[in-house]
């Protein structure tokens, strides 16, 4: 079987994704078929018999335009063009200019009144046909194009001839709205996709040169000048600058980069010059992985969306038999006249479009996705977002998803020297070593400006710590254990030291000529939002709950910082044992972590999280992920799955409500023709716009 991609134009609505998805369906070597209006994008699955020909061929007798597009393109998208330049825009105005000037010929040659307008119907009736035919013979008989069809030509049999172009005309109106309220949806995650620069300068052999973004190789040196957008995913390797990362994160205040550390495409450098090393593709950088992804999920179907699509098959053909009946049963009945009531049966047909109905749920969803993930809340799909709201449990994972994994200093006790010799004999003797404790105390040596000196001979002990001659002095730097071997340690030290070990501190002390000068504690420490987003869950309701392989004092001395229920010293059949006995008591749970061994948890759990930094098996496993790594992302993912949920009861309810509203005062004579097609596409414009309204949504 061969995957196919292609950007389709002209698709505005789940109707359209539908008559393209039964089209398709029924070409011979067709085997799977996924259409997205939301991104404009048609996948497909088929063998040899198919090709890129028979595909444009199809969609081209629907009235769609289609391009091949790569499976991992992020640059081939459409340039956006003005919406009185679109082929739906250009029909409409011609219909309304024919329109007008049969309204002017009735008006100076009111015998040929009537042919005037049958003349200004077709201008806008015959694509409009030529459309319904097509998708009939192609298996969707009941589209809106046949729908309109019938009702314009059954309106001139019985004489509204007036009417019926009006109606067409105001039909092609609300199909260019349509299609201006999908294409603004549409555009939100382009623009992410925009965000990248189109030309970055790279440094080669001491030269210079432009070249195009899409380009750049792993491995390639950037320059990136203060202004500037950064071009690509890399490790800043000289210079340092603020990064505004407000286009890809959403935060107000740039961060401070230095060698060393990593820097996202379509970020922007505010101060100083990077050289910054290339290490994504173009098709593989930030941005573009959140927009395949998201496209992707668009792609996806959530029960909802599931449960429309199902409906408005059967709702459908309902409302044409029953237009039948509205117009036949009357005259036949009771002996009505049956110029009204073919009249208002042919009104009845146009309201029964199920456009707005149809939409209501794709298009708040995908106004969903693009707004989340331009908040770094990347959702694989519908039934994720809609599925969040259901949440009552989260367990997360506590190393790099509560804390910010990796040490940092937290107390430096110095017994009998001051506290800046204790730090700076500590960092001569951890200069040069790697291990994540030696770089949190040179980092905290260099924030404190402390002057570190030379350390000779210096030399780890396995299992115990470091040793070596500093500024003529015999010094060692390791557990406590090990110090007790070397120097005493009076009641009053090994109290402080049992201290900070209850604090779930890693302790060393420092002992110089064989006396314990000092000691130096570090602790991963809690991300600076993690009290802050887990409150935010406990103020919804849902249980929060730690799952670790940390022993038990450290868990709970960061369980009991945050106020977060703790499960210590577990192994990866641990936690995913626990997820499935929270599930076991009703619970809805989402498992939130970043590594290798949270994948099983993941996916078990009803929600899985990946926060942002972890693995690619984290992030591929999981449902969901907050790719800027923040725990107050979780109760958002929440807070937006339920804006979404409300604003698709809203799109339902004005969907099918403004139809009953109408059918009620059509089958009594209230309305006609005219607001008939006006319930039909206001409805969908009015569906859309609230949806689109989603696109602003901000977490509280």
């Amino acid at each position: 079987m061969t995957q196919a991609r292609y950007r389709v134009t002209g698709m505005d609505c789940g109707a359209c994704a539908s008559k393209i998805d039964t089209a398709l369906r029924r070409v011979p070597g067709v085997s799977e078929v996924a259409v997205s209006f939301q991104s404009g994008v048609l996948s497909l699955a088929h063998d040899e018999r198919v090709d890129e020909a028979a595909v444009t061929k199809t969609l081209s007798k629907l009235g769609f335009g289609a391009t091949p597009l790569a499976a991992d393109s992020v640059a081939e998208r459409p340039a956006d063009t003005a919406w009185w330049k679109s082929a739906k825009a250009r029909a409409t105005l011609l219909c309304g200019l024919a329109v007008a000037v049969a309204y002017g010929v009735g008006q100076l040659f009111p015998p040929i009144e009537r042919y005037a307008f049958i003349a200004a119907l077709l201008v806008g009736l015959i694509p409009v046909a030529r459309r319904a035919f097509a998708a009939a013979r192609m298996g969707s008989p009941f589209s809106i194009e046949m729908l309109m069809t019938v009702a314009a030509v059954g309106a001139v049999i019985i004489g509204a001839t007036e009417e019926a172009a009006a109606v067409v005309l105001f039909f092609l109106v609300g199909e260019m709205l349509e299609g201006l309220a999908a294409s603004r949806a549409r555009r939100s995650i382009s623009d992410l996709a925009n965000l990248v620069p189109k030309t970055a300068l790279v440094e080669e052999a001491g030269e210079i040169r432009t070249v195009q973004a899409e380009v750049l190789q792993v491995g390639e040196i950037i320059l990136v000048r203060p202004g500037e957008r950064i071009a690509a995913d890399g490790e800043i390797i000289e210079g340092a600058g603020d990064i505004d990362e407000a286009p890809v994160t959403g935060e107000s205040v740039p961060k401070a980069k230095v060698a060393g550390d990593t820097v996202f495409a379509g970020t922007i450098n505010t101060t100083g010059v990077l050289r910054i090393r290339v290490t994504a593709a173009a098709a593989d950088n930030t941005i573009a992985r959140v927009v395949r992804l998201v496209e992707e999920a668009q792609e996806s179907k959530a029960p909802t969306e599931r449960f429309i699509d199902r409906f408005s098959r059967v709702y459908t053909p309902f409302v044409v038999l029953f237009a039948v009946l509205v117009a036949v049963v009357p005259p036949l009945a009771v002996g009505a006249p049956w110029q009204t009531w073919i009249y208002r049966g042919l009104a009845v047909l146009l309201i029964g479009c199920p456009c707005a109905l149809v939409i209501s749920t794709p298009a708040a969803i995908a106004a969903s996705l693009s707004a989340g993930a331009r908040r770094g809340l990347l959702l694989k799909g519908g039934a994720v977002l809609e599925g969040l709201r259901h949440v009552t449990a989260v367990a997360f994972d506590k190393t790099g998803t509560l804390t910010q994994g990796r040490p940092i200093v937290t107390d430096i006790v110095a017994f009998e020297r001051s506290e800046d010799v204790v730090l700076a004999m500590t960092a001569a003797l951890e200069r040069g070593s790697t291990h994540p404790l030696a770089v949190a105390i040179l980092d905290k040596a260099k924030a404190q400006g402390v002057s570190i000196p030379p350390a000779f001979m210096a030399k780890a002990l396995a299992g115990e710590g470091i040793s070596g001659n500093v500024a003529g002095e015999t010094t060692f730097f390791g557990s406590p254990k090990a110090a007790v071997e070397r120097a005493p340690i009076n009641p009053a030290k090994a109290a402080r030291i049992e201290a900070l070990n209850a604090e779930g501190k890693t302790v060393s002390v420092l002992v110089v000529n064989g006396q314990a000068v000092g000691l130096v504690a570090l602790r991963d420490e809690p991300r600076p939002d993690a009290r802050k987003g887990l409150s935010a869950l406990t103020a919804r309701g849902v249980r929060t709950v730690m799952l670790t392989g940390d022993n038990a004092r450290t868990a709970a001395a960061v369980g009991d910082r945050l106020g977060v229920e703790v499960r210590a010293e577990l192994m990866p059949q641990d936690k995913l044992a626990i997820v499935r006995a929270l599930q076991a008591e009703g619970l809805t749970v989402a498992k939130v972590g970043d590594g290798i061994n949270d994948a099983p948890a993941l996916a078990a759990a009803d929600i899985g999280i990946a926060m942002g930094g972890g693995t690619d098996v984290a992030l591929e496993t999981a449902d969901a992920a907050a790719l800027h790594g923040r725990v107050s992302d979780v109760a958002d993912m929440i807070a937006l799955s339920k804006a979404t949920m409300r604003n698709i009861y809203q799109n339902i309810t004005v969907a099918l409500g403004l139809k009953v509203v109408f059918l009620v005062t059509t089958v009594i004579g209230v309305t006609g023709l005219w607001p008939a097609i006006l319930a039909d596409t206001g409805a969908t414009v009015l569906v859309t716009l609230n949806a689109i309204r989603l696109l602003r949504w901000r977490p509280v």
